[in-house]
């Protein structure tokens, strides 16, 4: 079985990813790394990047396309990105939801910690990571739906929906694990 996630920034996605590959002995694959790591190699930020991307299709076709050949050939992995979903569309799809104020405090909390998400420049409040996300989500639905006439955001492209605005990590945690074992039920590994 393939597990792709996908959802808004701030809403845990990633935690939960390495969460499920840990409890699960499965590789994780890291969709929005890849592309952080291709921005820095060019000298742009993520935001610079998702701009470019605007108008060049190559800077999403790479990880899009490894993502689909991760599908063909391997199994038993976690996979986590945009555009997982549907690159690999017989992986369990779960999408993790946050408000937009909630997820920018959660990022602005990250990079007070630790500041190594290439994000964009000028992020010095929570108002300043809420309009980066923003754009950010103007930029995925643009490409998204210019390249692959799909909506990344559209809760009915995935299996699971949970919004985690409201809820611990260990709720969000346990609520995927609980999707997860559901459908690992039914699959032999």
């Amino acid at each position: 079985m393939i597990i792709s996630l996908s959802g808004a920034a701030g809403s845990g996605k990633s935690t939960v990813a390495q969460m499920l590959a840990d409890r699960l002995s499965w590789p994780r694959y890291y969709m929005g790394g890849l592309r952080r790591e291709t921005a820095k190699k060019r000298g742009l930020t993520l935001e610079e990047y998702n701009k470019l991307g605007e108008s060049d299709p190559a800077t999403d076709q790479e990880v899009d396309y490894y993502q689909r050949d991760l599908g063909q050939n391997q199994d038993n992995f976690i996979i986590e990105g945009r555009t997982s979903w549907y690159f690999i569309p017989h992986s369990l799809k779960i999408y993790l939801d946050v408000s937009p104020e909630e997820g920018a405090k959660r990022i602005f909390k990250s990079l007070q910690q630790k500041n190594d998400r290439n994000e964009a420049t000028g992020l010095k409040t929570r108002e300043d990571v809420l309009e980066a996300n923003q754009n950010r989500i103007e930029s995925d639905i643009k490409r998204y739906r210019q390249y692959y006439n799909i909506d990344v955001y559209d809760h009915k492209n995935y299996d699971f929906y949970l919004d985690t605005t409201n809820l611990t990590f260990d709720q969000v945690f346990q609520a995927v694990f609980d999707e997860v074992n559901r459908h690992l039920d039914n699959k032999k590994i």
